[in-house]
């Protein structure tokens, strides 16, 4: 019998986990849940809690993460932190599988120099984000957000069908693809599918013989953006990619070209973009992720009529829940199994 510690929250639902890890494990382990507020209480973002240096978007407080892992050996969990201190109190804990594509919220060195296994699981709302990114695309290039907030003001939009006017389709456009991982390389397949000219530009990842086939590009940034009539992000942040998409890079980009970014709010100079899409540019943006968030209730993107946001939702599915809780739960059997890890960190 193993003791396991499920710190979930209102997406990771703590039950979901308990399921999938019983279908997966049997019930004859000892488990115990706790259910954080998250979404509806914010997750701490930064750097800015002392104690808990390195650790970025997580949930709860040492001491009430000390008191439910308590003496469990394994840890199931989406957002509670594990700085080296907590570390230090919980000698008991062995495994943490973190439901999340990277395990930013855990001391890595420390869990290291403890002997405690993280796990993760990358691609577990590929899917999802790669889904929700066609369709901010298509809002964009469609005009179906330029024509729901006119109805909403009673403005029968009848002028967008003028040729002049009206949206493009994706079967004529150039797409550039900046990031070639489990979400970018979804999004080039489901535009494979419109017809797209697609482009990737990624200087780590070769692409797919498939996509190679089928006409897909591997190019430099530099081209990518002269030459792509949208630009969407979906690189992970790193010291090479924070900023990325600055001054400099929006105005190598195509005159009247769609921004998009699904991505991370680091990748993007907020400022540099507002002041595109002021000139013109830029012809609009689709942003699902920002520098702060919340976002400030003045933040001047708020106020341009070319510009479609979303509160960083991208990621949110039903499928998200059940495909992470499952790929924790095959890694805690195979961890009771004494296996190796699928998804080592």
């Amino acid at each position: 019998m193993k003791k396991i510690a499920i710190i979930g929250d209102r997406f990771m639902l703590p039950e979901v986990f308990r399921d999938k890890i019983v279908a997966a494990c049997g019930d004859g382990h000892e488990i115990r849940i706790l259910e954080q507020p998250w979404p509806d209480v914010p997750m701490e973002h930064g750097y800015a809690v002392e104690g808990m240096d390195g650790l970025k978007e997580y949930l709860g407080k040492p001491a009430e993460i000390i008191r439910c892992v308590g003496d469990a050996e394994i840890l199931v969990t989406q957002l509670a932190p594990l700085s080296r201190a907590m570390l230090s109190e919980l000698p008991n804990l062995k495994l943490v599988a973190v439901s999340r594509g990277g395990p930013v919220n855990i001391d890595m060195s420390a869990a290291r120099d403890a002997g405690v296994r993280v796990v993760n699981t990358p691609g577990r709302n590929a899917s999802a984000v790669a889904e929700f990114t066609i369709g901010a695309i298509l809002a964009e290039t469609r005009l179906i957000r330029v024509g729901h907030e006119a109805l909403r003001k009673g403005e029968w939009r009848g002028d967008l069908y003028r040729a002049d006017r009206t949206g493009r389709e994706l079967s004529e456009l150039t797409v550039g693809v900046v990031g070639y991982g489990n979400i970018g390389a979804k999004v080039v397949r489901l535009l494979r599918a419109f017809g797209t000219k697609v482009i990737v530009h990624d200087p780590y990842v070769q692409l797919s013989a498939e996509d190679r086939n089928a006409g897909v590009e591997h190019v430099s940034l530099d081209d990518l953006l002269a030459q792509s009539d949208v630009v969407t992000l979906h690189p992970r942040v790193t010291a090479e990619t924070r900023n990325m998409m600055n001054a400099e890079a929006f105005a190598k980009m195509k005159p009247a070209a769609i921004f998009v970014n699904t991505a991370r709010g680091p990748l993007c100079d907020y400022e540099a973009l507002y002041e595109n899409l002021v000139s013109g540019h830029l012809s609009s943006a689709m942003l699902e992720t920002f520098a702060v968030e919340p976002v400030p209730e003045d933040w001047p993107l708020l106020k341009l009529p070319n510009v479609t946001l979303t509160p960083h939702i991208a990621g949110a599915s039903v499928r998200t829940v059940t495909y992470a809780a499952e790929m924790a739960a095959e890694e805690v059997r195979r961890y009771i199994a004494g296996l190796p890890p699928v998804n080592p960190c």
